[in-house]
Parts: structure tokens; sequence; C-alpha cells
């Protein structure tokens, strides 16, 4: 075996709820080791938590002494605010964060109206962009947004603390990250700073981390391990999977995503569809639910069942679950943006309140989110070829499923896997190899899922969705 052939590469998945690090072979992807830590919970965390659980999972690998490169693919849009020393001046305000909802509402009227945001950075803002934070912050912690002398996002946040986290010229992130803070223009790849500036009520001059190609190195770490561009988790995730144009990945984590790689950008006026870049240089239209995984696991806590037990149940019960139906805005929601929502059980009677139409009715409920999802791709001219389904709740018996009935198609599921971390481990691959493409892993086979469809139990969501539409 030549020396090329014995590189390994590290990717690392910074997300909400924990750290993943899968270390994998530069040539074959063959999985050689990984390691996870926890994250705290809660919607504001200081970043140096994540850093700690960093280095908590590279221990659990068995270190990276013999990694040859290393990316970082992170949860999107959290605001890390640095001060002129680079210490952050605040608990960084994470994507699921909604109490900067009427900031984002501000920032699209000053910007002209939500067509106009749309078409300078690609989405509609809301309450999760980075922008949105700051003028929160700018609103309620005037002395602390005078302070701002640098902005990082988790993922670069980290790949900065690898290489030492003092000099802010290494401070590096990429265009899937940058998409999502509302101040980048993914079209042109340029940083809008004018709209940093309103969102931040100054003018001083702030740092953004600088943009590195998708296949390049942005820095060293201080163990001397070079640092691939890294990505946002869905980008990140997309290329995992390898993703075409045609492909949809519906992403069921603690948020909810349906996302495609593109060719050309989306600009939705409507704000349902974010117009993000993805990982190589294409676009990567996406649209994000706040509610996921944590409906299945409220489901376990209602029921006082497993997970596997809440399947059973859920398969067990008719489609549409004798007519009730869920509404799944748990913790708000953000497509459509509703961050002030509450869930919603409609139609309970005394025939349906028991617990095998309550667990179809939470697991179809969720994934409704996600087939409205998908709907608003398409009416973004979104190709839809394929359905690929992710994420935790995606290895949930029933899930599969259900929505296939729901998407009225045929679904896949890839073998499970840490897909974020297996992107940016591929992206350490590809900036190692200096191709001019990524190598192509092979995961395994992917399982094809087919079920009776039901539509009317979509139909009953969205009468439900547009009945309570003014509720909050």
């Amino acid at each position: 075996m030549s020396q090329s052939e014995q590189n390994l590469v590290a990717g690392v998945d910074s997300s909400t709820q924990s750290v993943k690090l899968v270390i994998r072979n530069a040539i074959t992807g063959e999985l050689v080791r990984s390691g996870r830590a926890s994250h705290p919970d809660g919607t504001e965390v200081n970043p140096t938590l994540w850093a700690t659980a960093l280095d908590q999972a590279i221990e659990a690998a068995g270190g990276i002494s013999d990694v040859s490169a290393i990316a970082i693919g992170g949860q999107q849009h959290g605001m890390v605010a640095l001060d002129s020393d680079g210490k952050v001046i605040r608990d960084a305000l994470l994507w699921n964060d909604t109490r900067s909802a009427q900031a984002a509402k501000d920032l699209n009227h000053e910007l002209g109206g939500d067509a106009e945001t749309a078409r300078k950075v690609g989405s509609v803002l809301v309450a999760s962009f980075t922008a949105s934070k700051l003028r929160w912050l700018a609103d309620n912690e005037p002395e602390n947004a005078k302070r701002v002398a640098a902005v990082a996002l988790p993922h670069d946040w980290l790949s900065w603390q690898l290489q030492g986290g003092k000099d802010f010229e290494k401070l590096f992130t990429d265009r899937s990250d940058a998409s999502g803070t509302g101040y980048f223009d993914p079209t042109t790849s340029h940083y809008r700073y004018e709209i940093l500036s309103l969102a931040l009520k100054h003018d001083s001059e702030i740092y953004l981390p600088k943009i590195i190609a998708p296949s390049a190195f942005g820095g060293t770490s201080l163990s001397g391990i070079p640092i691939a561009a890294g990505a946002g988790d869905n980008a990140g995730a997309a290329l995992g999977l390898n993703a075409q144009p045609g492909d949809v990945i519906v992403s069921l984590g603690t948020s909810g995503t349906a996302f495609s790689v593109s060719n050309t950008p989306t600009h939705d006026a409507a704000g349902l569809v974010a117009g993000f870049a993805d990982a190589t240089g294409r676009y990567l239209p996406l649209v994000c639910t706040l509610n996921a995984a944590r409906i299945l696991d409220a489901a376990c806590k209602i029921l006082g069942k497993s997970h596997d037990e809440v399947a059973a149940l859920a398969l067990s019960a008719n489609a549409g679950a004798n007519g009730l139906t869920l509404l799944p805005y748990f913790e708000g929601e953000r497509t459509p943006n509703r961050p002030a929502a509450t869930g919603i059980f409609a139609g309970m009677n005394l025939n349906n309140s028991n617990p095998a139409d309550i667990a179809r009715a939470m697991i179809e409920g969720m994934l409704c989110g996600l087939v409205d999802a998908v709907g608003a791709l398409e009416s973004q001219g979104v190709a839809v070829n394929r359905i690929l389904l992710i994420g935790g709740a995606a290895k949930n018996p029933a899930v599969a499923q259900i929505a296939s009935s729901l998407f009225g198609r045929e679904v896949l599921i890839p073998p499970a896997g840490e897909y974020v971390a297996d992107g940016a481990a591929r992206q350490a691959a590809w900036a190692l190899s200096g191709n001019t493409d990524a190598p192509i892993w092979n995961f395994g086979e992917v399982e094809k899922v087919s079920a009776k469809a039901s539509p009317d139990v979509f139909t009953n969501y969205q009468e439900l969705r547009d009945r309570t539409a003014d509720w909050n």
C-alpha cells in the first residue's frame, strides 16, 4: 500500500446536541475509528464548551496525531461575537433561539422588504440568521454590540480554535456556512458589509472570516494538521452523501430540513426557501423546520414508551390516525415563520384518544412539515428525482414507511452514518488530494421503501396549518 493510500482524514460534526468525529481512509473512505461527546442543552451556549467537547471526542477516537487533514462541519447561523482581544463577548445564540424574530422583521423592512432581502442575500431573514441575532444584540445589549470586533459561526470558530484562536487573520469559513449569516450573497460569493453594519447599528470595521474554496485548506492546527474549509451542517451532509442535482435530502435531526444541490441560485421572496450555497461551489436551496426528532422524543414521553414501541403503535394505526392531526410547532416554527407558535392536536375524539392514533398522528405531523418543505422547494423550480431520508429520527422503524405514504413515492434510506462528519472528512480528503473533484466513497447499499399513498393526511395537515395561521 502506497503512502497516499494510508493517509487518514478527520471529519467533525459540531451539531446542536453533540460533536461527532470520524476518521476515515482518504482514498477508500473506510471508517477507521470515531468519537463523540455531548453538548449542553439550550438555545445559547458558551462556545468554549464546543471546544471542550471536541477535545473529548478526539480523545474518545484515540487522538488525531496520525491524521493528514481535518475539516469541521457545524450547526449553521449561531452568533459567536468576539471582542478586539478575540474573547467571546457573550454566550452564542444558536439557530433555534427565536428571541430575534422581531429583529429579523425589522431588518427585512429596512433592507427594502422581503423580496429585496432575498435578492441581496438569497433568503428572507428569520430569527435563525446571524444578522437577526446581531440586531437583537444591538437592540437589547448595546454595550456588548459596541464591543464586537469580529463575528464567527460555530464551525469557523472551532477551526480557529484549532489554530490557537488569537489572530483574526486566521479566521476562515466557506460559502455554505457564510450563506446562512444574512450578510453574505451566495450568488457573488461576497459579504455584504452594509447589512452587517445595519444589523449592529454601527459602522465600525468588523472582521469576518475569509471565504476558502471548497477544496482548499484554510489553516494549520497547532499540531501541524492542515484544516480544510469546513461547511455548514446541511451542506456537509450533502457532500457526505455525494448528492447531485435532483436529489432532495430530508434530514430529521433536532431540526427538520429538506434541501437539494442545485446548479442555480434561488431567491424566494415568500421566505420559505433559504437560498444557501453548498460545499462544492454550487447552491443548496433549503427549507428548515424547528421540530423534528424532538417530536418523537415527546411522543415517547407522552406515551411512556420507547422509540421502537412508539413506532410499533404508529404502524398499528390507520393512516390519518382516525382523524387526529398534529401541528408539531412544539418549539415555535421557522417555516412557516411562526416563532411564538405552539403544538396543536386537532380532531381528537373518544375514538382516536388512544396510544396508537396519538403515536401515528405525532409521526405524521412531524413528517407533514417536511412534505410541505419539499413542496416549497418544487415551487422554486428544484427538481425532485429522488428523496433521501437521513438523520436520527430516520432510524425510527415507522418513519420511512409513513414518509413514503405522505410523499406518495419511494423514499431512499442510506446506510446509517454521521453524514455531516463524513462530508467534512470527504472535504479534507479532497483538499489533501489536490484533485478537481472530491473522492467518491461508497458507504453501502441504499434501502428503498415504498408504501401506499395517503394524500388525505397531508390535506388535513394543510387545513390545520392554514386555519391556525393567525393564532400567534
